[in-house]
């Protein structure tokens, strides 16, 4: 089985799409066969072949090779809401052990496999279950990407705690810029640096385009 990264936020809309998006990137980059998957997805478009989400199809565009949706994607829904609540909509129940085996297959394919999560650390995918469950379940060093803007900092302590307290390992974290200008950003990026007790890959750029290149650059793996 190859190796992989969980890479998970500070929140929604911060950028993990992208940045496991140029992880893949620059794994391949360095000679590596890299696999993407994203086990649950909110806010699914329909088209002729079922549910699917922009995210998703950039982690599948980006793979060494072409991954069946289905098996990279098991849990779509076409409301762009928690998912939970969704797959609840639906009729149907997120399953940690479908996610799983689904992994498993993948992995045994490729030498690293990125898995983005959804929304932030403990989003409820079930009833009993978060997406921190989903991770140890993997059993995936984590990357978290940080979101430069207002409340950053809160929002990264308690997210990098609640990692720990969940039993996984922290191997990194990037910060990503979703806003153009943050007051204070380098003093916040500081403060960060300082109280995150694992390394920084990197800074993201503001882009207004994905450039899986540019942000590539941005992201130092040796440091892992």
């Amino acid at each position: 089985m190859g190796k992989g990264f969980f890479v998970t936020g500070t929140d929604t809309g911060i950028g993990k799409s992208w940045c496991s998006a140029a992880l893949i990137w620059k794994l391949r980059q360095q000679g590596h066969s890299v696999a993407g998957m994203k086990p649950v997805a909110s806010g699914c478009i329909e088209t002729a072949e079922g549910l699917r989400n922009e995210d998703a199809l950039l982690l599948q565009q980006l793979s060494s090779s072409t991954i069946p949706y289905n098996q990279l994607n098991p849990y779509a829904f076409k409301a762009a809401i928690a998912p939970h609540i969704a797959a609840e909509h639906e009729g149907n129940c997120i399953d940690l052990e479908v996610i799983k085996r689904k992994y498993n297959s993948i992995s045994n394919e490729y030498d690293f496999t990125i898995v983005e999560g959804v929304g932030g650390w403990l989003v409820p995918l079930n009833d009993q279950q978060t997406l921190a469950d989903l991770a140890a379940a993997l059993k995936l060093p984590v990357i978290m990407v940080v979101g430069l803007r207002l409340g950053a900092i809160n929002h990264a302590l308690l997210t990098a705690h609640q990692i720990h307290q969940s039993g996984c390992h922290l191997a990194g974290w990037i910060a990503n810029t979703p806003v153009a200008k943050m007051a204070a950003q380098a003093e916040n990026l500081e403060t960060l640096r300082r109280l995150i007790k694992a390394p920084l890959l990197g800074v993201v750029p503001h882009l207004e385009n994905f450039d899986e290149k540019k942000i590539a650059a941005s992201i130092h793996l040796d440091l892992l």
